[in-house]
């Protein structure tokens, strides 16, 4: 009777991994695409990127990493200290993240990008912009397969994703801007990341406002972005003590400003480290522009020059 049982359970185990419904790709799309505008709404990253990368990284969610990680998005180990699995990709037994849930992976995905500086440039581009986009993501490394734009582009085309990345466009994905509580049904609680959700951008660098409570410790914990990198990006010297309401960049500020920002004109309070700070530049680039000194003391009505100066 025992040896019946056994075999019994046995049986079902292995009936379940094998006759295992496969999502279609249209039934991922309709499953997860809610995310993926949340995401875009939050950080910037277009939702039509987000999802074809969904859709090719973990085959419409039928892969293994999918299935048993949670991992949509072929995510490695890297500096992560989180549960992982073991899979066979570029070498043999290579460690992959692996999550509780898909929306974890989604969130995941978007921190990966926003936080690591080799992806900072993407960031100049216009939400709107795919091609753009997916060629970008391989440039920085995201993927070694020479064809991988180009999939994420038929993808986008094939399933009309790019309508995602309108927001409020007509037609089959017309999606209102959701209520937090309405998004629960999606597998499990999808509570708002409390550091991602603060999320802004200056110059295509994004930054969090520090309020009561931030630590350098609990910003690396949650953002992933080390003390003495982001005592680096934000020219603040080792021994430095984290102030309330202070823009603190998480990856290295632009050489100059943003097209249309040739000078600053110097108001009551100002200082050049606040104007670095600012324009998301720099500050020993302000100092070249202007030929002056970190320590130097700016003028009300002076005219800060943010990028090279026209002859």
């Amino acid at each position: 009777m025992r040896k019946i049982i056994l075999y019994a359970i046995l049986f079902i185990s292995v009936s379940t991994n094998v006759f295992a419904k496969n999502y279609t790709r249209k039934q991922y799309i309709q499953r997860y695409k809610d995310l993926a505008v949340r995401e875009m709404e939050r950080t910037g990253i277009p939702a039509s990127i987000t999802m074809a990368q969904g859709i090719l990284e973990s085959r419409n969610g039928n892969s293994d990493l999918a299935r048993k990680g949670n991992n949509h998005f072929g995510i490695k180990c890297h500096d992560w200290v989180g549960p992982s699995m073991k899979f066979d990709d570029d070498k043999k037994g290579e460690c992959f993240r692996k999550y509780s849930r898909p929306y974890d992976s989604y969130k995941d995905h978007s921190k990966f990008l926003t936080t690591r500086s080799r992806y900072a440039f993407l960031f100049k581009y216009r939400s709107d912009d795919y091609k753009r986009w997916a060629h970008g993501l391989k440039k920085a490394g995201y993927a070694t397969d020479p064809r991988y734009p180009h999939k994420l582009i038929k993808i986008i085309e094939d399933e009309q994703l790019h309508k995602l990345d309108r927001k409020g466009a007509g037609g089959d994905f017309y999606i209102e801007k959701p209520d937090p509580t309405e998004l629960a049904d999606i597998d499990g609680d999808l509570s708002i990341d409390p550091f991602g959700a603060r999320l802004e951008e200056a110059n295509g660098v994004h930054y969090i406002i520090t309020k009561k409570g931030d630590t350098f410790y609990s910003i690396e914990k949650n953002l992933g972005v080390k003390k003495k990198k982001l005592l680096r990006y934000n020219d603040l010297s080792r021994d430095y003590v984290l102030q309330i309401d202070q823009r603190l960049y998480l990856h290295n500020k632009r050489n100059k400003a943003a097209r249309g920002y040739n000078f600053h004109r110097v108001k009551e309070g100002d200082s050049l480290y606040e104007i670095s700070q600012e324009y998301g530049v720099k500050l020993k680039k302000l100092c070249k522009y202007n030929g002056v000194k970190k320590d130097y003391k700016v003028e009300v009505g002076e005219r800060i020059w943010l990028r090279r100066k026209k002859r």
